[in-house]
């Protein structure tokens, strides 16, 4: 696990070959990671990549295997945050996913903002095969994204699904050839950079915070972001840009 940086772009790197299980060693370096993007002000928007072959095959079932009834109800909290780390990132956060993204795999691409997947890519919940039940927000996310008769569907049988079908019902957003997923992870990180941080920030939360409540609460967390944003530099340069050059062409400060 480790965070590599370039041109603003944070890559959270998977690399526990061969199919990147995710122990409880890659959870933690996940929590790591995803703490180090959050806090760098070089980091504009984040990656997550398991490199050109898998995403993430799952969770460690021979480590998992051992534990019992207590072991898990010591680990799983720390479990779930470890990945809802990466979903809690206050920056715009891209899956790049080739191969499999399975069990705990797909749960940490459901904490990005975006999924890229490759033509190869194959994603599900197999958990129910295991005799138990997505434990890293799979119950939870799944069906905020896809909606609750699809997302039962998936992690009722443990199907896989495939990427032209993960596009078509929203898992993924973009689907392009298996060699090409990196690159176009990276390009869509790449419009974040240099751009008006703090309201990216402010966006992102109140969108996620706002689909946990009722409307009359998500404007109210709507209102106070928005009010919030004229306090910051970036707000005069955007506004002043658009009156003197008209849209699409401040130089943003990020502060």
């Amino acid at each position: 696990m480790r965070l590599e940086v370039e041109d603003g772009i944070g890559t959270i790197r998977l690399d526990r070959p061969p199919m990147n299980a995710l122990d409880v060693a890659m959870q933690e370096g996940i929590r790591a990671c995803a703490h180090e993007a959050a806090g760098r002000s070089d980091v504009a928007a984040v990656v997550v990549y398991g490199g050109e072959k898998v995403f993430a095959a799952g969770a460690d079932i021979k480590e998992m295997a051992t534990m019992s009834y207590a072991d898990m109800v010591a680990r799983s909290g720390a479990l779930q945050s470890s990945f809802t780390a990466v979903a809690q990132i206050p920056k715009p956060v891209i899956a790049a996913v080739t191969g499999y993204a399975l069990g705990g795999g797909c749960e940490l691409a459901l904490c990005a903002d975006f999924r890229v997947c490759g033509e190869n890519a194959k994603l599900g919940q197999p958990e129910i095969q295991l005799g138990v039940i997505p434990g890293a927000g799979g119950t939870q996310r799944l069906p905020r994204l896809v909606g609750a008769s699809r997302a039962k569907d998936i992690i009722f049988s443990g199907r896989f699904v495939r990427a032209d079908e993960a596009l078509a019902i929203g898992l993924v957003d973009k689907v392009v050839p298996a060699e090409e997923v990196y690159a176009a992870a990276r390009e869509m990180a790449a419009t974040y950079v240099g751009g008006p941080a703090l309201a990216l920030r402010a966006a992102k939360e109140a969108i996620d915070a706002g689909l946990e409540t009722d409307l009359v609460s998500g404007l109210e967390i709507e209102r106070l972001q928005f009010s919030g944003l004229f306090a910051t530099e970036d707000r005069r340069i955007g506004m002043e840009s658009f009156v003197a050059d008209g849209p699409g062409r401040a130089r943003f400060t990020g502060r």
